[in-house]
């Protein structure tokens, strides 16, 4: 697709990569295919094809309309259609492009940067989300349904036998417990703690791990996502020698920390750090997967995230585990679709959202699974707040059912 970029826009660095990804395109339209928002919404430009041809016009023009940004808000960026683009068009680069620039030409209403703003300045302090989510427990009684069903219950904190291991062979991870985690869904982190400890591995963590930046990112606010991913690299650059791998327990941070090369290239001095960083970093469910389990053979509907799926091109990894473990995987459809989590998106796009998801669960559930697994907390509050069947991390699903060979039990 031949792009000719405009003259005040030619020597800026991030446009010419912008350029080069938009020149990849063949428009044949197998991404449309496979998108949420066009499969929901039937609109050309609610499609990856339709967005890139917006943002062509952004380069030619330096400028867009208001009524084409709304199209590119609606973009979940679950990148389903990198997955089947036979010419590799990096679709969530471009988005990440086109989205800063956007930012910089148009402003949105007041009640969206309201939105916007409030996110970003709650969502990654774990100390003040976890306030506003006891509160809002307390409150939901008295708030409107569609509200307190966004709103996740008190969780239940399982106690985990956890073995020391003193032994100099020891592997060593970092394992990362992400932001919203943390206080939405801590017994997330005692579970994987509590299965690597099964396996003789050691666990550490950040001494004050703050956001990987992706929130940030998303939303367009760079120069903050900047901040909180130099410091991420930072914390992480301590600890480096220590360990042997950098685990990530949410795949949507898992997935930014993987693509910091990308996102800091021409961050100076951080490139080179970003890669050496990348290079150690696994979601768990690929490093838990060169390990053998056991567990009960229960009836489980997998949902494995876009940030996994498509973002990390592990599509597979939840499935494969879980399978030779010994659970009873549940047949589901349009594995390819997105839940309509996606970060802030079932916020700030509700209606679209609660569509996809409604789509997801249908499937999720069509053939009565005991339970429902997932690799994000996104994805897992979202799904259960529309489903009639429990939704967890698949490592609390493992931990809590697995089978201990006679030399793990406790006595």
């Amino acid at each position: 697709m031949q792009t000719v970029v405009h003259p005040n826009l030619r020597n800026i660095a991030e446009v010419k990569e912008a350029e080069s990804i938009i020149r990849s395109c063949v428009h044949c339209g197998f991404c449309n295919a496979v998108c949420p928002t066009y499969q929901l919404l039937g609109d050309e430009l609610d499609g990856p094809r339709g967005r890139i041809y917006l943002l062509k016009n952004l380069l030619e023009q330096d400028r867009i309309s208001a009524k084409a940004s709304v199209h590119m808000d609606r973009c979940l960026t679950c990148r389903s259609c990198e997955s089947v683009c036979p010419s590799g068009v990096r679709y969530g680069r471009l988005l990440d492009i086109g989205r800063e620039m956007i930012a910089e030409r148009q402003s949105p209403v007041f009640i969206q940067r309201f939105m916007r703003w409030s996110l970003r300045k709650t969502i990654n302090r774990t100390g003040l989300l976890n306030f506003v989510l006891r509160l809002a427990q307390v409150l939901s009684p008295m708030l409107p349904g569609s509200l307190a069903r966004k709103i996740p219950p008190r969780y239940k904190i399982s106690r985990y036998e956890i073995n020391e291991s003193d032994s100099p062979d020891t592997e060593r991870v970092l394992l990362l417990r992400g932001c919203v985690q943390k206080a939405a869904t801590p017994n997330v982190t005692r579970a994987i703690e509590y299965l690597l400890s099964l396996k003789d591995v050691q666990t550490s963590y950040l001494d004050s791990e703050g956001c990987c930046g992706a929130l940030d990112y998303h939303l367009s606010a760079h120069d903050d996502a900047m901040t909180h991913m130099k410091d991420q690299i930072d914390q992480l650059l301590s600890k480096y020698d220590a360990v042997d791998w950098i685990l990530s327990s949410a795949s949507g941070c898992g997935v930014t920390i993987k693509e910091y090369p990308e996102i800091m290239k021409n961050v100076p001095g951080y490139y080179e750090k970003a890669r050496k960083i990348a290079s150690k970093v696994l979601d768990v469910s690929e490093y838990l997967s060169r390990f053998q389990f056991a567990c009960e053979p229960l009836k489980v509907a997998v949902h494995t995230p876009c940030t996994l799926q498509h973002g990390q091109k592990k599509p597979d990894a939840i499935e494969a585990l879980l399978n030779a473990a010994g659970a009873e995987l549940i047949e589901t459809g349009e594995k390819h679709l997105c839940c309509g989590s996606a970060g802030t998106y079932s916020i700030l796009q509700p209606e679209i959202a609660n569509g996809l998801t409604t789509r997801k669960v249908d499937q999720l559930e069509k053939n009565t699974p005991d339970i429902i697994v997932t690799g994000n907390v996104g994805c897992q509050l979202q799904l259960q707040n529309h489903a009639s069947t429990q939704v967890v991390h698949w490592v609390e699903f493992l931990a809590d059912n697995i089978k201990l060979p006679v030399s793990n039990r406790a006595d």
